[in-house]
C-alpha cells in the first residue's frame, strides 16, 4: 500500500459523491477534451468511454490505496490497449489522472479534507509512476509498436 491509511478518506469522498448523485465524468471530460481537443476523434462513443475511463481511474486509485494486487496488471493492460490510439504522451495520462482527482474533489463537498486531498495526490503519483513503468515495459518488449509522435 502506498499511502498507509489513504483508503478511508478516499472511500469517504467516493461515498459522499455517490450519495449526492454527482456524475463527475461530464466535468472531467469537458475539461480533458478542452485541454486535448485532438483526442475527441478517438472516442467513437464518448458516453460509454467516459463512463468506463472515469470508473476505471477511480477504481485503480482506490485499489492502490488498498494495496490491491490487480492494479498493476490492469494498468499495464490499459497502457497497452491505449497504444492502439497512437501517440499518447505521458503528459496526457498525467493530466487525466489529475483532472479526475480534481473533479472528484470539487464534487466531494465537505468530505474533501486536506487529509483526503493528500491521500488522492499520493495515489495519483503512484498511478502516474505505474503508467510510466508500463509504457517503458511495453516499449522494451515491443519497440516496433512504439507510438510515433
Amino acid at each position: 500500500m502506498t499511502g498507509g491509511g489513504d483508503a478511508a478518506p478516499m472511500e469517504a469522498n467516493l461515498a459522499a459523491v455517490a450519495e449526492a448523485g454527482i456524475d463527475i465524468r461530464h466535468a472531467l471530460f469537458d475539461r480533458f477534451l478542452a485541454a486535448h481537443p485532438a483526442r475527441r476523434a478517438a472516442f467513437l462513443n464518448l458516453d460509454a468511454a467516459s463512463r468506463r475511463m472515469t470508473d476505471e481511474t477511480l477504481q485503480i486509485l482506490y485499489g492502490l490505496a488498498q494495496g490491491e494486487t490487480w492494479v498493476w496488471p490492469l494498468v499495464a493492460e490499459l497502457v497497452a490497449t491505449h497504444r492502439n490510439y497512437g501517440a499518447l504522451p505521458i503528459a496526457e495520462y498525467d493530466a487525466f489522472i489529475d483532472m479526475t482527482i480534481d473533479a472528484l474533489g470539487q464534487a466531494a463537498g465537505a468530505s474533501w479534507t486536506a487529509e483526503a486531498a493528500a491521500a488522492w495526490a499520493r495515489q495519483g503519483a503512484a498511478l502516474k509512476a505505474m503508467v510510466r513503468r508500463a509504457a517503458a515495459d511495453w516499449l522494451s518488449a515491443m519497440p516496433e509498436g512504439a507510438a510515433r509522435a
